[in-house]
């Protein structure tokens, strides 16, 4: 079991740990939905440095990337980043990724803490192109600083205009006394706020400094199982849950990442079905009534046919609904369309609404 950087903190703090991806992690401190509602409405912080961070150098950086990832990374400028996926050779799905554009030729590759090994092994296979690969996971910490008030929370600890930096753009430069801090305008809440990549040893200031800066604002560290709702109230696909080895990009509604004006891992197959149609198609639904769906509960017609599977579901903290988002047969995938959710031999009524679940006042 790793831990991070961190961990002594969350301990000391009384945070719940259990294992998650090989880290102990802090899964919640005060509970679920105070942690979810920290987030929504002022500024929360999530240790994430679990995730894996691979470099990628080189005349032909881009073109390994083009190869593997199923977006057009050669839409990108220096200090933007993009949503990806790995596609696999079988229709599935290695892994989805963020890939950033540090400088010409060197690219930063952000991946689930899961799939490391995997991605790593993945991409060093399909890397005949002489591209230098450098595998910075163990050395990198990353803190996730979301809501709404995160901006001016943090203003404070660095010189660069927070406000200035635009949603899937970063800047590399001062924060909280450390120098050369990947400041980026990402995140898997849906409520703003920023993603911090630091070395290791840099990261307890970092984490000090951030709780000083933000005690004015209410802010309050924020485990991974308040992280879980926050990102399904968004539709973000969960690794693992959403999408996985056996699951299209063009099945879970990613074809918005699956460009074809370049060829890469499977994508003749890939194109073929966005052309032709899938079988099945990645929805969210509104429980109807009181209850809570969960992931691998069946999901049936108004006949009790089985036409799908849950793959994500929760209690909205945010709305007070049951929702959830799984796979089911394309002709009931419509948005409106009724269907029902088996819940210990019973067929509660559901319906499939668009994402995301959360919106905005």
């Amino acid at each position: 079991m790793k831990n991070t950087a961190l961990t002594h903190i969350h301990e000391s703090l009384g945070a719940k740990m259990l294992p998650f991806a090989g880290y102990n992690m802090p899964i919640l401190y005060e509970g679920v939905n105070a942690e979810h509602e920290v987030v929504r409405n002022s500024v929360g912080v999530f240790d994430v440095s679990h995730m894996g961070e691979f470099l990628i150098t080189g005349p032909n950086a881009l073109a390994l990337i083009q190869k593997v990832t199923s977006n057009d990374a050669s839409t990108l400028t220096i200090g933007r980043a993009q949503y990806s996926c790995l596609p696999n050779n079988d229709g599935g799905i290695v892994d989805d990724l963020l890939v950033y554009k540090m400088k010409d030729e060197q690219y930063l590759l952000v991946v689930n803490a899961s799939n490391i090994d995997k991605d790593w092994d993945w991409i060093s296979t399909h890397n005949d192109l002489g591209v230098e690969m450098r595998n910075l996971s163990d050395d990198y910490s990353l803190l996730a600083i979301q809501g709404p008030k995160a901006v001016e929370a943090m203003q404070a600890l660095s010189s660069i205009d927070l406000s200035a930096i635009e949603y899937y753009h970063f800047v590399v430069g001062d924060f909280a006394g450390i120098e050369n801090v990947i400041i980026s305008a990402t995140g898997y809440t849906g409520s703003g706020g920023f993603e911090i990549y630091c070395k290791n040893d840099e990261v307890e200031q970092i984490w000090n400094k951030v709780f000083e800066a933000g005690a004015a604002f209410g802010i309050k560290p924020i485990g991974l199982a308040a992280r879980d709702t926050l990102r399904l109230e968004m539709g973000f696909c969960l690794y693992g849950n959403d999408i996985n080895d056996t699951t299209s990009p063009i099945e879970a509604g990613l074809g918005w990442i699956t460009k074809f004006n370049k060829e890469f891992t499977n994508s003749e197959n890939l194109k073929k079905q966005k052309e032709e149609g899938v079988a099945k198609k990645l929805v969210a639904f509104e429980m109807q009534e009181r209850s809570v769906p969960r992931h691998d509960y069946e999901i049936v017609d108004a006949n009790g046919n089985a036409i799908g599977i849950v793959t994500s579901g929760t209690m909205s903290p945010s709305m007070n609904v049951g929702i959830g988002m799984g796979y089911v047969t394309t002709e009931n995938s419509k948005i409106g369309s009724d269907i029902f959710i088996r819940i210990r031999k019973n067929d509660v009524s559901a319906k499939v609404v668009k994402l995301p679940f959360y919106k905005k006042d």
